[in-house]
């Protein structure tokens, strides 16, 4: 499960959840003051410093260039 964790109006959150709903991934996003606060942000991701902050199957990965890269990883070891 991807969990991806944003604010309103966050270009990279749109570009993960394309990545998502193309690739047919489960994920769920979670709003930064409807969801969760600052502080619990840096409860899960304690170095995060810019949005989107995503997990993967409860390990952080990063954002979203990080998850186009777990993306591709995948791929190439399906394509091997």
């Amino acid at each position: 499960m991807i969990e991806i964790y944003g604010k309103p109006s966050c270009p990279f959150f749109d570009k993960a959840k394309q990545l998502c709903e193309r690739e047919g991934y489960s994920y769920e996003y979670k709003s930064l003051g409807q969801d969760y606060t600052t502080e619990q942000l840096f409860e899960v991701f304690p170095t995060a410093r810019t949005f989107p902050q995503i997990r993967v199957d409860d390990i952080n990965i990063g954002g979203y260039t990080e998850l186009e890269a777990w993306h591709q990883g995948r791929i190439g070891a399906i394509n091997t």
